[in-house]
């Protein structure tokens, strides 16, 4: 197949910082009085943009994000650095793929976190030099699995979204890349939460184990 950009998703095919916005919120939740269990707020969060889940809290707890959603953000953010600090979120094989690719071919990073989130990671991960830029949850609407963020990715480049591939983790980054109309390549890592990646084009447990030939050829 002919390959002409790789994009790659940011929380939980990079760092596993997903898992952390999921505490955060949680904690969160509880600080304003409402139980959230470890199901409802992967559900709330996995896969999804900043901006669809504060949509998603607006609804179902609006007293909770009374604030709005710079103060909401920034009191998640606070607590999300305190758990980031704590502990190492490059996930093994990754970081070291993107490198890999980037020798070779133009790489972004296509996330639904706020732009600022994903700066801290880029610098964590010392993933710079190897990007060509990142779009985050300012950058497009709606969020995934609506394909817009990997449409307007392809357009960056001026490239065929046919000739991309991506990397992905949740359901929902799966489904908005395959509508896109890209191939897509699946991390089901062992300790992660269980999603619905069928669509995929190809499902690794490990990025590093990622080779272009494993792709069936269009």
């Amino acid at each position: 197949m002919t390959i002409q950009a790789f994009f790659f998703d940011l929380d939980g095919t990079l760092v596993d910082t997903e898992i952390l916005w999921i505490r955060a919120i949680r904690e969160y939740l509880q600080r304003h009085g409402i139980p959230c269990t470890q199901e409802e707020a992967v559900a709330l969060v996995y896969g999804r943009s900043w901006n669809d889940v504060y949509t998603e809290m607006s609804r179902r707890f609006p007293h909770a994000v009374a604030a709005g959603i710079e103060r909401v953000a920034a009191e998640l953010r606070s607590s999300h650095r305190r758990l980031r600090a704590e502990t190492d979120v490059r996930i093994v094989g990754s970081i070291e793929l993107l490198v890999r690719l980037a020798a070779d071919y133009p790489v972004a990073i296509v996330s639904g976190s706020p732009r600022q989130d994903i700066a801290d990671n880029v610098a964590i991960l010392g993933a710079a030099p190897f990007i060509r830029f990142f779009l985050g949850a300012e950058d497009y609407q709606p969020g995934k699995p609506d394909p817009a963020c990997f449409r307007l990715a392809a357009q960056r480049l001026q490239v065929d979204p046919s000739t991309c591939v991506v990397f992905e983790d949740s359901a929902a980054g799966v489904r908005a890349a395959k509508a896109a109309g890209m191939t897509c390549v699946a991390l089901a890592r062992r300790d992660a939460p269980r999603q619905n990646i069928a669509p995929a084009d190809l499902v690794l447990d490990n990025l590093e184990k990622f080779e272009i030939k494993l792709l069936a050829p269009n």
